[in-house]
């Protein structure tokens, strides 16, 4: 999918006086479809019995009567998301018009005095984005004022964002992108694959700005989604590895990958507890995106990496164990947020931190009842092999101490219990830092993948204590997602942290079954707005 920009200076439909001068102007550039939103008040002008003013009662006169056409046989709708599409006809040519179709979008019942919610927008660029696709359009021109209604800068760029997050999640297709990936021989791309935003002189600088940020943040969310999408058998550790590693050789990424070895030297007998059961070698990946100054703090996202979790000796029923390969979604999401932070260049000090390796059974996997050291030099009662993300992120947690962060946010699919707490809807989001908790909240809003917060009261760290070692790392059924996120507190006393727990938002099951790229939208917008 293709994003571009197209300024027509002085267009606004939304100025009376310029209204004929603009729609002439959009008509005339060629293309297979033009994007336009309208409001009930436009259809409520071409309706009545008095002079017709408005959008479309303009548009209608320069088309020849084709929006009244679509009114007259019931197409034009006045509720909110509804779409309309006129197509071409012979009138049109003599008028100057070249784009072969033109839909309209339905804002509802709005005016310009009102501020519509993103909620709002998203519904109906999710309904125009649905109609574009599918059939023989191949480009289209979204105006994106008729949309904004005149509100803010910020709430264009959001706009924006959001919108080129639905076409890319839209446009995606498993291996179509990366031929050497493909698995299914009958896959093909939709014939939508280029989406024009065009703007006037008041939001250019906006408009330019928020389309490059969302291309970006999209090429993240398809990197994160192939990543979590592709088979274990291929997508190993070492894979992983050298995913993040040629991503340094098509932007300024600097990427350290650091195997057994170094793993052993740094004294992380937590994770490699869990990566002894298995025949793959575990990888310890450290990605650093240099874009603002030398020594300033850097945010760092920590992304749990477990490329198959079997359960190990607590092994897991066999029932869509096959889907046990997303649990490596936290690190696709933090590789793809920073492949897209890299794309971006943006100018903060951003540093990615991915342990990886499976979760096997075998005659040197760990057991249930074993002790080990983590990094830290806490030791660690392993209760149940099948709770071994925590294992692995509490070690990566203790090492980027070195950094002296900014803050750390860690990103694992961690428990089932969060999907029984949240559902599919929102990513669990824990902390104890109020201004982390509401920057992280913000960013879920504005990029509609959204967080809720539960708790990391002192109470539940009871059901953590260990007769035999500092911690034991399951707390029992009771409060799973919590008690999980409590045990990784345990490493994260020295900095501003938040943990999210994915595990409801990062994969669809069923007949969508695939990775969904969250919350890489989410962290990307969480950096965009930090000073």
């Amino acid at each position: 999918m293709q994003f571009s920009t197209k300024i027509f200076s002085q267009a606004d439909i939304n100025s009376p006086k310029q209204l004929k001068a603009s729609l002439l102007a959009l008509l005339a550039y060629p293309s297979d479809c033009l994007v336009l939103a309208y409001t009930k008040a436009d259809v409520d002008a071409l309706r009545g019995s008095k002079a017709k003013s408005g959008v479309l009662a303009e548009l209608d006169r320069i088309l020849g009567g084709s929006v009244t056409h679509a009114n007259l046989v019931g197409d034009l709708d006045t509720q909110q998301a509804s779409v309309c599409s006129l197509r071409a006809e012979k009138s049109w040519a003599a008028a100057g018009v070249k784009t072969k179709r033109v839909l309209l979008a339905c804002l509802g019942d709005v005016n310009f005095a009102e501020a519509r919610s993103l909620n709002a927008f998203s519904k109906i660029a999710r309904s125009a984005l649905k109609h574009l696709s599918g059939g023989s359009i191949q480009n289209a021109v979204w105006f994106i004022p008729s949309f904004a209604l005149g509100h803010r800068a910020e709430f264009i760029a959001e706009e924006v964002r959001l919108t080129i997050q639905y076409a890319g999640d839209q446009a995606y297709r498993f291996g179509v992108r990366q031929p050497a990936m493909k698995f299914k021989a009958k896959d093909k791309a939709d014939a939508f694959n280029h989406l024009i935003f065009a703007g006037n002189d008041a939001c250019a600088k906006e408009l330019k700005a928020a389309v490059a940020e969302g291309v970006a943040m999209v090429e993240g969310m398809n990197l994160a989604k192939d990543l979590g999408n592709l088979p274990p058998n291929i997508c190993t550790p070492t894979y992983l590895g050298k995913a993040a590693q040629g991503l340094s050789k098509k932007t300024a990424l600097k990427v350290e990958v650091m195997g057994r070895k170094q793993i052993e030297a740094l004294g992380m007998g937590s994770f490699l507890s869990v990566a002894q059961g298995s025949n793959t070698p575990p990888q310890f990946i450290v990605m650093r995106h240099q874009g603002g100054k030398v020594g300033e703090a850097p945010i760092v996202l920590v992304g749990k990496g477990i490329t198959f979790d079997t359960g190990g000796i607590s092994l897991k029923p066999g029932e869509a164990m096959d889907e046990m390969k997303y649990d490596m979604c936290g690190a696709a999401s933090v590789i793809g947020t920073m492949y897209a932070t890299a794309l971006m260049k943006l100018k903060k000090n951003v540093i990615g931190v991915v342990p990886t390796c499976e979760n096997m059974p075998s005659g040197n996997a760990t057991r249930p009842g074993d002790i080990v050291k983590s990094m830290s030099g806490q030791t660690i009662e392993i209760l149940n092999t099948d709770a071994e993300g925590r294992l692995i992120l509490c070690d990566a947690l203790t090492y980027v101490e070195r950094f002296k962060p900014k803050a750390v946010i860690d990103v694992a699919t961690l428990t089932g219990a969060c999907v029984i707490a949240l559902g599919h809807v929102h990513s669990g989001l824990f902390s104890d830092d109020e201004a982390l908790v509401g920057a992280l909240t913000k960013a879920g809003h504005a990029s509609l993948d959204t967080v809720w917060r539960l708790p990391l009261d002192a109470a539940y760290h009871e059901q953590l204590k260990s007769n035999f070692a500092d911690v034991a790392n399951i707390g029992g059924r009771p409060a799973g997602s919590v008690t999980a996120a409590c045990f990784l507190s345990r490493f994260t006393e020295k900095y501003k942290w938040a943990h999210l727990d994915i595990a409801g938002t990062a994969w669809k099951s069923g007949a969508a079954k695939g990775a969904t790229g969250r919350p890489v939208p989410l962290l990307v917008n969480y950096l965009l707005e930090q000073k």
